[in-house]
């Protein structure tokens, strides 16, 4: 296999066209046969539901390149089911199981060129679109969906790796209402978080740190990630039902209470700021993200003075980062291995 000519060690977090994509229609009840294509454009009707009444989800998980040369993917039954859920809550055809990994696993091996080295640093990362494409002019349910499956080769998310990030309080946006779409991966989330995001990151902040939109007590999670505290000997996270299920996240509390941690999900009150230790974020693209700092109404409540990531967290990033990338046995079964040839 010739590699694609790409820097693998200075990637940035951004799309980088590859050599194929792969579709799935659904019509007249059923899943078509999957196709593969070069073409980077959707042919969609104008009045398509994913437009209109944002009928649109999608995941995000990543290949890795083994030491042995092999490729391998973290949890993709997670995500399957994950985007099954998201489908359903906002009237979507779900995609089956199977389906979803015979798109992921034909996907990376079509363009296993882009699959950056082990050592690099980077990763292949893998994002399942679902959108309805029939033409509605009614608030109704599409009648067909495109499923799709394109894969880009990312660096870090944030450029300083395990570097701690500074985060701020977010009290006048919030980014979804308990009840509503908050816990599903869909679009719409994401675009109502812009407002709140791109003005901090212009004063220096990584991201923002949502509160609950009720009583605006409680922390939610930041505009990209899940939220941990590390107080003490507890791994203490956010219960609400208006954050997104953390994959990530879920991994991590396993590894923690392996390492001896009680793991509390459960409200987190903004008020517990000076009780916490060490602070992180946890997804997909960044897995876990140190945090330096928090700023609450004026107030930095400091957790790296020498920006650096505590001892806990760097503990639970290389264990988790270990069995991502296949350098330590995965006693969980949360990997699995792309065939090839």
């Amino acid at each position: 296999m010739e590699r694609a000519k790409l820097d693998f060690a200075n990637l940035p977090f951004a799309y980088q066209t590859t050599d194929a994509n792969i579709r799935y229609w659904f019509r007249n009840g059923k899943w078509s046969a999957c196709e593969l294509t070069t073409d980077v454009y959707i042919p969609m009707h104008i009045a398509a539901t994913c437009l209109h009444y944002g009928q649109e989800v999608f995941e995000g998980l990543k290949a890795y390149e083994r030491p042995d040369g092999r490729v391998q993917v973290f949890r993709l039954s997670e995500n399957a089911r994950r985007m099954q859920r998201s489908a359903t809550k906002i009237m979507m055809q779900p995609v089956p199981e199977e389906l979803f990994r015979e798109a992921v696993h034909r996907a990376v091996l079509a363009n296993r060129r882009f699959v950056p080295p082990y050592g690099s640093g980077a990763s292949l990362y893998i994002r399942p679109l679902l959108i309805g494409t029939s033409a509605e002019v009614g608030v109704k349910p599409s009648k067909e969906y495109l499923f799709l499956v394109f894969v880009t080769p990312v660096g870090p998310y944030y450029k300083g790796g395990l570097t701690p990030v500074r985060l701020i309080v977010e009290e006048e946006i919030d980014r979804a209402a308990p009840g509503g779409v908050g816990d599903i991966k869909c679009g719409g989330n994401y675009a109502a978080g812009m407002r709140a995001t791109l003005p901090v990151k212009e004063k220096g902040y990584a991201e923002v740190l949502y509160l609950d939109c009720r009583e605006k007590k409680y922390l939610d999670e930041s505009g990209s990630s899940n939220f941990y505290a590390i107080i003490g000997k507890r791994y203490a996270t956010p219960a609400s039902p208006s954050i997104l299920p953390s994959i990530t996240n879920l991994s991590v509390r396993q590894i923690a209470a392996d390492m001896g941690l009680a793991v509390e999900q459960r409200p987190v009150s903004v008020d517990e700021l000076p009780t916490f230790t060490e602070v992180g974020c946890l997804g997909t693209a960044a897995v876990i993200t140190p945090v330096e700092a928090i700023t609450y109404r004026g107030k930095d409540y400091v957790y790296s003075k020498d920006g650096k990531a505590g001892p806990v967290t760097v503990e639970l990033y290389k264990r988790l980062t270990s069995i991502q990338w296949g350098e330590a046995p995965d006693p969980y079964g949360w990997t699995e291995i792309i065939p090839e040839g």
